[in-house]
C-alpha cells in the first residue's frame, strides 16, 4: 500500500481499536506499524490483535510491522488509610518499607533498590511529577523528605527518581514472560522500557535471540547521558517524551529530541517520536494547533516515525487521529522548506566508511541530478535500505527482499516502500524485477528510468557493491544486456 509521505505512523492498539474492521481502517488511513502495549491487555487479547494484523497483511499484501512495548519495572507508593492525603509545601514526609497503610506523614515505598541508591539532595517525583520531594536523610529502609511541590498523593501513584541510576534491571519478571510470549508469537520490534544503560539492551537482545529487533525507549536522564553507547547496541530508538518530560525540565525535552533524532539518522537506525502528539484527539475529532505544530516539528527534524498512544488505543476518534497525522505529514513533506531542512542536516550523518555507504550516496546523487523516478534496493538484512533511507533522497525508495521479516521491520524506516520478491541469482533478474515493481506500484512508467542497487553475490548480507541506472521498459533492459 503506497503512501504519499516518507515518515511512518505508529498506532497503538487498545479497547478502541480491537477488531478487524477498526484495525484495517487504521492501516488504510495511514498506520504503518501497530504497537501492542504489554502494560494493558491479557496474552489472549494480544494474540488476537496479532492474528488480525497478520490477516489484514495477507489480504492487502502490504507488509505491516508489529511493535510489542514491554511495561518495564513500575515504581509505585503503597496505599493510604484514607485513600489519599494532601501534602503541603515545606512539610516533612517519609517513604519507608513499613507495610502499614500511609498517613499524611509517611507511606510505604516497596522498592529497597531505591533506598540503596538514594543520597541526600536527590529528588523524588510522584504522580507524573505533580509532587516533588527532596531527600534530606536516607538509609537502607527509609527516606526522610521535604515537600518541595505539594499536592494530592493517593494509592499506588508512580514514583520517578531522576537524579540517580537505579540498581534495577530494565526487565521485570512480567517483562521476561511477555518477551518470550511476543517473540514466539512473531513480532518485528521489541520496545524496551526503563533503559538506563547499554547493558539493559544487551540483556533484552540475548533473551530475544534474533526473533525481534530491539528498540530502546529513551525516557530517563541516565539514558540520555549514555545515549551513544545505548544507540550502538540498539536497532532503533523511541524518544519517549512522557517520562522524559517528568524526570527532566520540560524545556530540555525539545533540544534532546532534536539531538537524538540526528544521532539516530547518522547511525542509520530508525527513531520514533512518541507521547502526547495529538493528545486532545482522545476526546475531540480535531487536534489543537499546537499539537499539529508538534507533529510537524518532529517531521521537519527528520524522524523516521511519529506515534499515537491513547489517541488510537482508547480515544473516541482513532481513525481521525491517524488521518490527521497522515495529512500533517503529507503537508510538511510537500513544503520546499522541508527539503531544505532535511538536506542541510545531511552533513550531520557519518562519513562514507564503506562501499555500501558510497553506493547508496551515489544512488541518491544520481537520482537527484537526473530524471530518475525511484531508487530500488535489494536487501536481505535491511541494512542497504536503512543506509538509503539515511540519505533522505527526494525520490521514493523501493526496498525489495525475499524475507518477510525484513520487509516488516523496514515498515518503520523513513521512506521505505517494502515489496516482496523471490530469491535471485543474477543481477539482471534484480533489474527486471525492479522495473516491474516500479511500474506495477505506480512509481514509474515505461518511459522512465530507475536506479537499482544490490549486492553480488545475492542473498548474502553486507555485500552491497553494484549500482545501475536502468529503463523501466523490460524489453530495453534485455536489449542492452542480452546475455
Amino acid at each position: 500500500m503506497r503512501r504519499l509521505r516518507n515518515v511512518k505512523i505508529v498506532a497503538t492498539l487498545g479497547p478502541a481499536s480491537n477488531d478487524y474492521a477498526m484495525i484495517k481502517a487504521l492501516h488504510e488511513a495511514g498506520a504503518d506499524v501497530f504497537r501492542l502495549n504489554m502494560s494493558h491487555g491479557s496474552h489472549d487479547e494480544i494474540r488476537e490483535r496479532h492474528r488480525i494484523i497478520r490477516e489484514i497483511e495477507r489480504e492487502l499484501d502490504s507488509p505491516i510491522a508489529i511493535l510489542a512495548d514491554l511495561q518495564g519495572p513500575k515504581l509505585r507508593v503503597g496505599t493510604f488509610a484514607n485513600g489519599e492525603e494532601e501534602l503541603e509545601e515545606g512539610a516533612s514526609f517519609r517513604l519507608d518499607l513499613d507495610e502499614a497503610e500511609g498517613t499524611i506523614e509517611r507511606v510505604r515505598l516497596p522498592h529497597p533498590e531505591i533506598f540503596a541508591a538514594l543520597e541526600p539532595g536527590a529528588n523524588l517525583l510522584v504522580n507524573d511529577g505533580k509532587i516533588r520531594l527532596k531527600v534530606e536523610k536516607c538509609g537502607a529502609d527509609f527516606a526522610d523528605c521535604t515537600v518541595v511541590t505539594g499536592g494530592t498523593i493517593s494509592n499506588r501513584k508512580g514514583v520517578n527518581v531522576p537524579d540517580v541510576v537505579l540498581p534495577l534491571a530494565a526487565l521485570s519478571e512480567k517483562d521476561r514472560a511477555d518477551l518470550e510470549f511476543v517473540c514466539d508469537l512473531g513480532i518485528d520490534w521489541l520496545a524496551l522500557s526503563f533503559v538506563q544503560r547499554p547493558e539493559d539492551v544487551i540483556e533484552a537482545r540475548d533473551l530475544a535471540k534474533g526473533r525481534a529487533a530491539i528498540l530502546s525507549k529513551i525516557e530517563k536522564p541516565s539514558a540520555v547521558a549514555c545515549f551513544d553507547e545505548i544507540l550502538k547496541v540498539s536497532d532503533g530508538v523511541m524518544v519517549a517524551r512522557g517520562d522524559l518530560g517528568v524526570e527532566l525540565p520540560v524545556q530540555a525535552v525539545p533540544p534532546i529530541q532534536k539531538r537524538l533524532i540526528r544521532k539516530c539518522r547518522s547511525a542509520a537506525k530508525p527513531v520514533i517520536v512518541a507521547t502526547q502528539m495529538l493528545e486532545s484527539m482522545i476526546e475531540s475529532p480535531m487536534p489543537t494547533r499546537a499539537e499539529v505544530s508538534d507533529v510537524a516539528a518532529a517531521i521537519y527534524e527528520g524522524t523516521d516515525a511519529v506515534m499515537l498512544s491513547a489517541e488510537s488505543a482508547a480515544g473516541q476518534y482513532p481513525v481521525e487521529a491517524v488521518t490527521t497525522m497522515n495529512n500533517v505529514a503529507e503537508a510538511v513533506e510537500s513544503d520546499p522548506t522541508y527539503r531544505e531542512v532535511i538536506e542541510a542536516s545531511r552533513i550531520a550523518t557519518s562519513g562514507r566508511e564503506s562501499v555500501a555507504e558510497g553506493i547508496v550516496s551515489a544512488a541518491r546523487e544520481i537520482a537527484e541530478t537526473t530524471d530518475i523516478k525511484v531508487i530500488c534496493c535489494f536487501t536481505q538484512s535491511g541494512t542497504t535500505a536503512l543506509l538509503t533511507a539515511r540519505e533522505r533522497p527526494r525520490v521514493p525508495i523501493i526496498a525489495m527482499t525475499s524475507l518477510r521479516g525484513t520487509a516488516r521491520r523496514l515498515a518503520l524506516s523513513w521512506g521505505t516502500n517494502c515489496i516482496m520478491t523471490g530469491e535471485l541469482q543474477r543481477f539482471k533478474q534484480a533489474v527486471v524485477n525492479s522495473a516491474r515493481a516500479a511500474r506495477v506500484h505506480g512509481f514509474a512508467g515505461t518511459q522512465d528510468q530507475i536506479v537499482v542497487i544490490a549486492g553480488v553475490p545475492f542473498n548474502q548480507p553486507g555485500t552491497t557493491n553494484i549500482l545501475r541506472v536502468a529503463p523501466c521498459d523490460e524489453s530495453l533492459i534485455f536489449a542492452s544486456d542480452p546475455e
